[in-house]
């Protein structure tokens, strides 16, 4: 009988064998019913909104807030609306056991839509551990087409489960 660590790969490490990460997702809608993304930094064409793990004893709320302050620095931003269900992705396997320090095999994510209170000027990505290299508004409809493939399918969800939120804000001017 073989023993595990004589077994081809036996050690591997395989997306059953983690969890998902507890996270928090911000679309944050300016006045012109456009979504803030920004660019990773380091990774040219790698866009996303801002988004980051949930620490102990905090509520997916407070996670979004704090996340936004960190990320893009600012906290000029009230909820909208947020996804009634947790959004998941798993990591390319070539990531498993990697990335998130391999504790996880991707992230399970709480969603918010936010109406942007500030002006552009309030944004600032030049924050202690940066996320973002660039940023810019852009089109809800298109973002999952500029998103890194394995978070497509979570796009395309907040895609449509925010999509009246645009037009809700160019009508009214809030939503």
């Amino acid at each position: 009988m073989a023993k595990k660590s004589d077994t081809p790969n036996a050690d591997k490490v395989t997306a059953d064998d983690l969890p998902y990460r507890p996270c928090v997702g911000i679309a944050l809608f300016n006045a012109d019913g456009l979504v803030w993304m920004g660019n990773r930094f380091g990774f040219e064409g790698a866009w996303q909104l801002p988004q980051g793990g949930i620490d102990d004893g905090e509520t997916p709320i407070e996670a979004a807030m704090r996340e936004l302050k960190e990320e893009i620095g600012t906290d000029k931003a009230e909820i909208i609306s947020e996804t009634p269900n947790w959004l998941t992705y798993d990591l390319p396997e070539h990531l498993i056991g990697k990335a998130f320090k391999g504790k996880y095999r991707g992230q399970k994510q709480k969603w918010f839509a936010m109406r942007f209170t500030g002006k552009d000027k309030h944004i600032n990505i030049d924050v202690p551990d940066p996320e973002f290299d660039s940023w810019r508004w852009n089109d809800l409809a298109t973002l999952p087409d500029l998103i890194v493939p394995f978070k497509r399918p979570v796009y395309l969800q907040i895609a449509a489960e925010f999509h009246d939120i645009p037009q809700r804000i160019r009508e009214k001017g809030q939503a």
